[in-house]
Protein backbone atom coordinates (compact mmCIF):
# COMPACT_ATOMS: atom_id res chain seq x y z
CA UNK A 1 0.00 0.00 0.00
CA UNK A 2 2.75 2.48 0.94
CA UNK A 3 4.60 1.66 -2.26
CA UNK A 4 1.43 2.34 -4.34
CA UNK A 5 0.95 5.68 -2.60
CA UNK A 6 4.58 6.61 -3.23
CA UNK A 7 4.26 5.72 -6.92
CA UNK A 8 0.98 7.66 -7.18
CA UNK A 9 2.56 10.68 -5.41
CA UNK A 10 5.54 10.59 -7.77
CA UNK A 11 3.23 10.39 -10.79
CA UNK A 12 1.22 13.41 -9.57
CA UNK A 13 4.41 15.37 -8.91
CA UNK A 14 5.73 14.66 -12.40
CA UNK A 15 2.38 15.61 -13.95
CA UNK A 16 2.41 18.93 -12.10
CA UNK A 17 5.92 19.69 -13.35
CA UNK A 18 4.89 18.93 -16.92
CA UNK A 19 2.21 21.62 -16.98
CA UNK A 20 2.03 24.43 -19.52
CA UNK A 21 5.05 26.67 -19.74
CA UNK A 22 5.20 30.33 -20.66
CA UNK A 23 3.52 31.57 -23.82
CA UNK A 24 5.87 31.89 -26.81
CA UNK A 25 7.60 35.22 -27.46
CA UNK A 26 5.76 35.56 -30.78
CA UNK A 27 2.60 36.27 -28.78
CA UNK A 28 4.00 39.61 -27.57
CA UNK A 29 5.09 42.89 -29.11
CA UNK A 30 5.35 43.46 -32.85
CA UNK A 31 7.38 41.41 -35.33
CA UNK A 32 10.69 42.83 -36.56
CA UNK A 33 13.74 41.81 -38.50
CA UNK A 34 15.79 44.59 -36.84
CA UNK A 35 18.29 44.00 -34.09
CA UNK A 36 18.42 46.40 -31.15
CA UNK A 37 21.18 48.52 -32.76
CA UNK A 38 19.38 49.84 -35.87
CA UNK A 39 16.15 50.05 -33.91
CA UNK A 40 17.72 52.19 -31.17
CA UNK A 41 19.40 54.34 -33.84
CA UNK A 42 16.05 54.93 -35.58
CA UNK A 43 14.07 55.64 -32.39
CA UNK A 44 16.66 57.77 -30.56
CA UNK A 45 18.32 59.57 -33.48
CA UNK A 46 21.73 58.69 -32.01
CA UNK A 47 23.93 57.80 -34.95
CA UNK A 48 26.48 55.29 -33.69
CA UNK A 49 27.68 51.99 -35.14
CA UNK A 50 29.06 48.71 -33.86
CA UNK A 51 27.66 46.12 -31.50
CA UNK A 52 25.42 47.42 -28.74
CA UNK A 53 28.07 47.15 -26.00
CA UNK A 54 30.47 49.22 -28.16
CA UNK A 55 28.15 52.22 -28.23
CA UNK A 56 29.29 53.44 -24.82
CA UNK A 57 32.91 53.96 -25.90
CA UNK A 58 31.90 55.15 -29.37
CA UNK A 59 29.70 57.88 -27.86
CA UNK A 60 32.66 59.35 -25.93
CA UNK A 61 33.23 62.87 -27.26
CA UNK A 62 30.31 62.62 -29.69
CA UNK A 63 27.26 62.38 -27.44
CA UNK A 64 26.71 63.23 -23.78
CA UNK A 65 26.66 60.20 -21.46
CA UNK A 66 25.51 59.79 -17.90
CA UNK A 67 23.99 57.78 -15.09
CA UNK A 68 20.53 59.37 -15.02
CA UNK A 69 17.70 58.28 -17.28
CA UNK A 70 15.81 60.70 -19.44
CA UNK A 71 13.26 60.26 -22.19
CA UNK A 72 14.89 59.40 -25.53
CA UNK A 73 18.20 58.31 -23.97
CA UNK A 74 19.71 54.94 -24.88
CA UNK A 75 20.53 52.54 -22.06
CA UNK A 76 23.63 50.51 -23.03
CA UNK A 77 23.84 46.95 -21.70
CA UNK A 78 27.24 45.27 -21.35
CA UNK A 79 28.01 42.09 -23.25
CA UNK A 80 27.65 38.85 -21.29
CA UNK A 81 27.27 35.14 -21.85
CA UNK A 82 24.04 34.66 -23.76
CA UNK A 83 24.13 38.30 -24.90
CA UNK A 84 27.59 38.70 -26.51
CA UNK A 85 26.68 41.85 -28.47
CA UNK A 86 25.16 43.57 -25.46
CA UNK A 87 21.79 45.31 -25.83
CA UNK A 88 20.33 48.79 -26.35
CA UNK A 89 16.99 50.06 -25.05
CA UNK A 90 15.50 53.53 -25.57
CA UNK A 91 13.90 55.24 -22.56
CA UNK A 92 10.25 56.00 -23.31
CA UNK A 93 9.35 57.24 -19.82
CA UNK A 94 11.01 57.92 -16.47
CA UNK A 95 8.66 56.79 -13.73
CA UNK A 96 10.84 57.46 -10.69
CA UNK A 97 14.52 57.41 -9.63
CA UNK A 98 14.63 53.61 -9.93
CA UNK A 99 12.08 52.76 -12.63
CA UNK A 100 11.95 53.52 -16.34
CA UNK A 101 9.97 52.25 -19.29
CA UNK A 102 11.86 51.34 -22.45
CA UNK A 103 11.18 50.57 -26.08
CA UNK A 104 13.44 47.88 -27.49
CA UNK A 105 13.96 45.37 -30.26
CA UNK A 106 15.00 41.76 -29.74
CA UNK A 107 14.78 41.48 -25.98
CA UNK A 108 12.26 38.90 -27.03
CA UNK A 109 13.57 37.33 -30.25
CA UNK A 110 12.37 39.09 -33.41
CA UNK A 111 9.98 41.34 -31.46
CA UNK A 112 9.67 45.06 -30.72
CA UNK A 113 8.30 45.86 -27.28
CA UNK A 114 7.08 49.25 -26.11
CA UNK A 115 7.02 50.65 -22.59
CA UNK A 116 8.62 47.70 -20.81
CA UNK A 117 9.73 48.31 -17.20
CA UNK A 118 13.41 48.33 -16.24
CA UNK A 119 14.45 48.84 -12.62
CA UNK A 120 17.76 50.02 -11.22
CA UNK A 121 19.05 47.54 -8.64
CA UNK A 122 22.55 49.02 -8.28
CA UNK A 123 23.65 49.80 -4.72
CA UNK A 124 24.62 53.38 -5.64
CA UNK A 125 21.47 54.13 -7.68
CA UNK A 126 23.68 54.72 -10.74
CA UNK A 127 21.92 52.38 -13.17
CA UNK A 128 24.94 50.07 -13.55
CA UNK A 129 22.82 47.03 -12.65
CA UNK A 130 19.25 46.52 -13.79
CA UNK A 131 16.46 44.00 -13.97
CA UNK A 132 14.19 43.90 -17.02
CA UNK A 133 10.52 43.01 -17.40
CA UNK A 134 9.91 39.65 -19.12
CA UNK A 135 6.55 39.91 -20.83
CA UNK A 136 5.82 36.17 -21.31
CA UNK A 137 6.08 35.70 -17.52
CA UNK A 138 4.27 39.00 -16.79
CA UNK A 139 6.98 39.63 -14.21
CA UNK A 140 10.27 41.35 -13.63
CA UNK A 141 13.12 39.08 -14.66
CA UNK A 142 15.30 37.71 -11.86
CA UNK A 143 18.59 38.07 -13.76
CA UNK A 144 20.65 41.20 -13.10
CA UNK A 145 22.22 42.86 -16.16
CA UNK A 146 25.25 45.13 -16.05
CA UNK A 147 24.95 48.40 -17.94
CA UNK A 148 27.29 51.27 -18.79
CA UNK A 149 24.73 54.06 -18.49
CA UNK A 150 22.73 56.33 -20.77
CA UNK A 151 23.68 58.03 -24.02
CA UNK A 152 21.75 61.25 -24.62
CA UNK A 153 20.77 62.58 -28.03
CA UNK A 154 21.67 66.12 -28.97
Amino acid sequence: MIRRLAVLGLALLLAACGGRGLPPARDFGAPTSLSCVPYARDVSGIQLDGDAWQWWAEADGRYPRGARPRRGAVLVFAARAGMPEGHLAVVSQVQDARTILVTQANWLPDRIEHDQPVIDVSTDNDWTEVRVWYEPAKAMGVRIYRTYGFIYGQ
